[in-house]
């Protein structure tokens, strides 16, 4: 996700300077788009007046920025750190308030669309922040895609969890359909443009599915390992509010099933698998 965003920024003239988190190969790719290599996360920042991270869960979080050579060591006072990770609220409001104490703002801005929507700069941004942070980070956030402002920090990935439990009970309920009528002998494509048509109508059978399970590939797409994180964060916010979400309990583990068989890293559409059978 972070290449193609980082690519986005650049589309829009935006300068734009970066530094190897895991894979050399995408730092590659976008030196070619004009994007600055640094050493470290500390002289990123103290170089930048806006510090944007997309990572994978609080933990990685955690180490850019306060990790060793982090970005908290090198951030100048009044700068701002933009992240776009999928986290816990919890988390999200602990960071903000440490790296207040350095006198730096802190937006949590969660991104939804995948990869594809990352590429095309139009993703959906669920950004939480003071009105003024996001009117200072909303030039940046727009170049990649929607942002909209959902009130004070943690609230973008509130509204971010509250896709994720939609999505991954959506997905399991058209695996279990759609495979269901494929068994019953129907056409599926058939199938597909009746329920567009009709109340079972959504955005995963529509747009989705084709582009992955029903183009016979789970390849690239949105990871089911993110996607059980992301559900694993909710039910951990539902539990602290004592807020009972027995469907999403009950999609954790069938997703962790899936993972278990050793799909974590296909699309999260690879929940199919657990349904289909060969007669």
């Amino acid at each position: 996700m972070g290449e193609p965003m980082a690519r986005s920024l650049r589309r829009a003239n935006i300068p734009v300077a970066t530094t190897v988190h895991r894979r050399r190969d995408a730092l590659e790719r976008l030196l070619a788009d004009g994007v600055t290599e640094v050493a470290d996360r500390t002289a990123l920042a103290a170089r930048s007046d806006v510090v944007i991270l997309c990572l994978p869960d609080s933990p990685q979080v955690e180490e850019a920025l306060f990790g060793p050579s982090g970005v908290a060591a090198g951030i100048r006072p009044g700068s701002i750190v933009i992240d776009m990770s999928t986290l816990s609220p919890v988390a999200s409001r602990s960071f903000a308030s440490r790296l207040a104490a350095l006198d730096v703002a802190f937006v949590d801005a969660p991104v939804s669309g995948g990869p594809m929507r990352a590429a095309s700069g139009t993703l959906t941004v669920m950004v939480g922040a003071s009105p003024e942070d996001f009117a200072r980070a909303e030039p940046l956030l727009r170049a990649m895609g929607t942002p909209h402002h959902l009130g004070p920090v943690g609230m973008g990935e509130t509204v971010k969890l509250v896709n994720q439990v939609i999505i991954a009970n959506v997905m399991i309920a058209n695996a279990e359909a759609l495979t269901f009528a494929k068994l019953a002998g129907a056409d599926l494509d058939a199938v597909r443009k009746v329920l567009a048509t009709a109340t079972a109508s959504n955005y995963i059978l529509e747009q989705w599915l084709p582009k992955m399970w029903l183009a016979g590939t789970f390849e690239g797409g949105f990871a089911l390992d993110l996607l059980r994180k992301d559900v694993a964060a909710a039910l951990d916010a539902a539990r602290s509010m004592t807020h009972p979400m027995p469907a999403s309990a009950l999609a954790y583990q069938l997703y962790t099933a899936r993972s278990a068989e050793g799909d974590g890293a296909l699309d999260y559409s690879a929940i199919a698998k657990s349904y289909e059978r060969t007669p």
